[in-house]
């Protein structure tokens, strides 16, 4: 029997506490569209997401009429481009402006994929692709891409930190005129996931159905109030009041990637969990960690909280859905994040506490403004440093940093949109180079001999 009550709280958490579906993404196989002659291939690259994704948007906006849930973002993910190019022995940039016009004609916000997996080591299309994806971001607008550099069951590519680190920062001076914006659309994963929808690290894996449905839900609004009707509760009591807000939020995660999958008669994927912030007031993880009981998110403490309501968020969700995958934590970009650019903003909230943060959820360093003049070999470290902590506890980590050119600390980035502003934060001065130009692959940890 439907609950009246249910019902008007529902309405409550969409008009007033910012509760959304942030993503449905539509993931696609390119497999078949391999081919020698990368004018073939781009073409069927093209074909099969505009035949793919052709009802995908409107579907959206159908489910979003009907049920009254807002969904921000509809978007698409493909097939590693690494592996879809390799064929051709070509700059692979063809292939991001192909995605670009097929995004561009399906009405999609973002399309991810332009991605390679070298944990071990790199193939021929591997260095290609890495090599171009400066230039492949700097000539489209709504490509992401994405490099996977390491796992707990194969170590860390440290040649992979050290690349990637040179392709940060070219990716950010291509796009100086951009506000440095090609660095916001990559990011540089350890155990990376094959079924995330969130962008900008989304990618279609090899193991996937030729094509599928994945939702990314939000609602750190929803998280927050409901804490602050409880000023007095013990931190059990709150976990447990998080838990239950958590399943109330997925169950229409699932509602919404349910009736997405039949209209489209596309498999439904996974509901990934994560609590995604956006720059909206009412809307901040770091404000769900300050209800909480933190002065300031950045104290003391802050470890302690996030780990709790990440916990919480997991448990609740998993009563409400037995489709979770994706990443399923609570995000914590900085520029994405009220909450997060105050904090940083007043000094509470530093890059190592971020660090230290991302042991105990999703993600990593994410959409953090660093100083132009950072070192290519302090970006691989701090890679590296998150491809560490991915490693040791079998969980996915990343680093989305975006070197500001001609900016220093303090100074501010607006991106606008979901992506938001954020000030400029200090990185550590001391060098890091020759431990990162020592090359070489990083041992997997003994946790990864599980079989």
């Amino acid at each position: 029997m439907i609950n009246v009550n249910d019902i008007l709280e529902t309405i409550r958490m969409i008009q007033d506490e910012n509760l959304d579906i942030r993503t449905i993404t539509m993931g696609i196989s390119l497999l078949d569209c391999i081919d020698a002659d990368i004018d073939k291939a781009c073409t069927k690259v093209y074909d099969k997401i505009t035949r793919c994704a052709e009802r995908l948007v409107k579907t959206g906006e159908d489910i979003e009429r009907e049920y009254g849930i807002p969904i921000i973002n509809k978007r698409i993910s493909v097939t590693p481009i690494a592996i879809v190019s390799a064929a051709c022995r070509k700059s692979p940039v063809k292939f991001a402006q192909t995605m670009d016009k097929a995004a561009q004609t399906v009405g999609v916000n973002l399309i991810g994929g332009f991605s390679a997996l070298v944990q071990k080591g790199f193939s021929a299309g591997d260095l290609n692709l890495i090599h171009s994806i400066p230039e492949a971001l700097s000539v489209t607008s709504r490509v992401c891409s994405s490099v996977n550099v390491g796992s707990t069951k194969t170590g860390i590519n440290l040649d992979a930190c050290h690349l990637m680190g040179q392709v940060v920062k070219e990716a950010a001076e291509r796009t100086v005129d951009q506000k440095c914006f090609g660095a916001a659309k990559l990011v540089i994963f350890c155990n990376a996931p094959e079924d995330n929808p969130f962008m900008a690290g989304a990618f279609h894996g090899v193991g996937e159905p030729d094509c599928i449905i994945n939702v990314g839900v939000s609602g750190p609004g929803v998280v927050r109030a409901a804490v602050a009707k409880h000023p007095d509760a013990s931190i059990t009591e709150i976990a447990d009041v998080i838990k239950k807000t958590a399943f109330k939020i997925t169950r229409m995660g699932q509602l919404v990637g349910s009736v997405a999958s039949e209209r489209l008669d596309v498999p439904f994927g996974i509901v990934d969990l994560s609590l995604a912030p956006t720059p909206a007031v009412g809307d901040s993880v770091a404000h769900i960690l300050e209800e909480i009981g933190l002065a300031k998110c950045g104290t003391h403490g802050t470890t302690a909280t996030l780990a709790l309501l990440n916990d919480a968020v997991k448990k609740g969700g998993v009563m409400a859905s037995s489709r979770i995958g994706g990443l399923s934590g609570a995000f914590i970009p900085v520029s994405e994040d009220a909450g997060m650019i105050d904090a940083a903003k007043s000094g509470a909230l530093s890059i190592e506490k971020l660090e230290a943060m991302t042991a105990v959820c999703s993600v990593g360093l994410d959409m953090i403004c660093i100083p132009g003049d950072t070192p290519a070999e302090t970006i691989a470290a701090m890679i590296a440093d998150e491809a560490a902590i991915g490693m040791v506890n079998s969980k996915t980590t990343a680093v989305r940093v975006i070197p500001a050119v001609g900016c220093k600390v303090g100074d501010e980035l607006d991106f606008g949109g979901l992506f938001g502003s954020g000030p400029v934060m200090e990185v550590n001065q001391h060098s890091s180079a020759k431990f990162i130009k020592r090359g070489g692959q990083i041992p997997a940890p003994l946790q990864s001999l599980k079989n």
